[in-house]
């Protein structure tokens, strides 16, 4: 490497939505931010988690320095145990960050061993050639920064995920004044959330849904069930403080919802006064209109709390006819159909189920919208500029902001994706090699469940025309068969269609069987392969589908 050069090499969360993971590296010492996660999409059957692929690290393993995580989301940390477990490095991270990966972690049995170092905003730490401070932001989380990451040329500020947030619920301003220093002085690059662009005018204050909520609690006479993602501690805070404004008593239900609202009161970030809670099997037997349950599973997620009490098979909760029910929170793209069967079966049950755009919010986002992206922009005045977190449109999108800034000391914009790298040196930047990079999918969330490319398409191919299995016995001494082929099929056609169809593959199989050599027939992976090959050709002949053949033969 030439010790003189400045590399960003983004790993995951460029041209798409989750998995944020971007190296530094200046010659022969690499920094990584963030390590996250995104849920897998329609195409990865059977899959509950997918991650960045590790490999470029995994290479330079000797030069990797720390792991840096900006906030708590699990599209920033859900993959740091997956990371800590290839390689032993230091994390830093704000407390509450810290403690939900902690948990993630924990559950993979890496608590122990990890080295966790807890920051504050405004402290700087030194990690090899790079000096790190942390910068206090709003977002829809507690406890998230941004980076100023000086280097042997000059500042990197990477923004993390982020909103100008006038008014928050906790009263801690974003630190505009110390990016505006960052400006002052002169920054090299700037990394910024383009989650937003696309919104113009400014997103809304976290203050602006408590109207929207205090309505709803006043006029609700039975129950009230909101949901929203357990993080979300400002909204929890507004909630609590609602609940004993009008004399309800709180219940959380839901794993994640204990767990992090836990984390959140230990620390402080969270204020519960005393003899608000209600214990979960006490809530049927409270008066409706005492209650006040805050709930997971904003997104339908099959085995969540609030999809569960949707389908009355909560063990705590049943809803009832005049219940209100308010999803504070936003659906996610690729969710909808899971969400809106949710609120089918809650307004089955009679109950009033509010959610979506609304004057006063009912949710707001915890993203930048234009302007505020501008001002970050006018504030820091970077001579080079990359946007991330978002797919291209919103890249592309974000760096056409960045034009205005061309006459104070833009020099260039970069639209990366995840893979292209960018480096930087005395003589300007450019557009660099490609890494190696893409996606590691996981099933059950266990870390020795990566799932091969291979499975994917196969279970992609079962999904689509099923499988079919041709049973014969073989004798192993003479090499001929013994009895009829029997076919079995499942999800390849109806079994009142195919019966006719089955018994003809039958007699393809035996043709097969009869028509090879004795050489043939004593090599199974021979004999196999042919029986696929020319049972493939006749079932596509007569149904032009494809289904997934498996040959088994039986020794005799």
């Amino acid at each position: 490497m030439d010790n003189s050069k400045l590399q960003v090499i983004p790993l995951g969360g460029l041209g798409e939505f989750g998995m944020n993971c971007l190296a530094l590296r200046y010659g022969d010492d690499i920094l990584v931010i963030d390590a996250g996660m995104m849920f897998p999409e329609d195409e990865l059957p059977g899959v509950d988690t997918v991650i960045p692929d590790f490999s470029y690290l995994e290479e330079n393993r000797e030069h990797v320095r720390a792991l840096i995580l900006t906030h708590g989301h699990e599209d920033h940390i859900g993959a740091t145990p997956f990371l800590l477990s290839e390689l032993d490095l230091p994390v830093y991270g704000t407390e509450f960050t810290l403690a939900l990966a902690g948990r993630r972690l924990e559950e993979h049995e890496l608590k122990e061993q990890a080295n966790l170092n807890v920051v504050r905003p405004g402290e700087t730490i030194e990690l090899g050639p790079f000096q790190v401070r942390f910068i206090h932001v709003t977002h829809s989380i507690v406890s998230a920064v941004a980076l100023a990451i000086q280097t042997p040329l000059r500042t990197v500020v990477h923004t993390g995920d982020f909103k100008v947030d006038p008014t928050p619920t906790d009263n801690l301003l974003f630190d505009l004044h110390t990016l505006a220093e960052y400006g002052q002085r002169g920054v090299l690059l700037l990394l910024s959330d383009s989650t937003n662009v696309d919104r113009p005018g400014y997103t809304e204050s976290e203050r602006a849904v408590r109207p929207r909520l205090e309505d709803i609690l006043n006029r609700a006479t039975a129950r009230v069930v909101v949901s929203c993602f357990s993080s979300s501690v400002h909204r929890l805070q507004q909630l609590i403080d609602l609940a004993e404004e009008f004399g309800r008593k709180v219940c959380f239900l839901g794993r994640s919802m204990i767990s992090v609202t836990e984390i959140a009161h230990s620390l402080g970030l969270l204020r519960i006064p005393d003899r608000i809670l209600l214990r979960p099997q006490d809530v049927m037997s409270m008066p409706r209109d005492k209650v006040l349950v805050l709930i997971s599973g904003t997104q339908g997620e099959p085995m969540s709390a609030l999809s569960r009490v949707a389908v009355d098979d909560h063990k705590h909760l049943s809803i009832e006819p005049g219940d209100t029910v308010v999803l504070s929170s936003r659906i996610i793209p690729g969710n909808e159909r899971a969400i809106y069967r949710m609120i089918n079966h809650l307004a089955r049950r009679g109950a009033e189920v509010i959610y979506g755009s609304m004057n006063p919010p009912v949710h707001v986002s915890g993203h930048a919208s234009a302007e505020e992206l501008k001002l970050v922009l006018n504030l820091i005045r970077p001579r080079y500029f990359v946007p991330i977190h978002g797919e291209y449109r919103q890249l592309a999108k974000h760096a056409a902001l960045a034009e205005h800034l061309r006459s104070a000391g833009l020099e260039e914009t970069f639209v990366l994706e995840t893979g292209e790298t960018l480096e930087i040196d005395a003589r300007g930047a450019r557009k660099g090699e490609r890494v190696n990079v893409g996606r590691q999918c996981i099933d059950s969330g266990s870390l020795d469940e990566v799932v091969e490319d291979l499975v994917i398409r196969d279970r992609r191919h079962l999904a689509e025309d099923g499988f079919v299995l041709p049973i014969l016995a073989i004798n192993k001494h003479t090499g001929n068969s013994e009895g009829e082929p029997q076919i079995v099929s499942r999800g390849f056609l109806p079994a009142e269609e195919s019966a006719e169809l089955l018994e003809e593959a039958a007699r393809v199989v035996k043709r097969t069987v009869e028509n090879s050599s004795p050489e043939e027939r004593a090599d199974w992976g021979v004999i196999k392969d042919k029986i696929r090959a020319d049972l493939r050709r006749f079932l596509h002949r007569h149904t032009s589908r494809r289904p997934l053949i498996v040959p088994v033969i039986l020794e005799v």
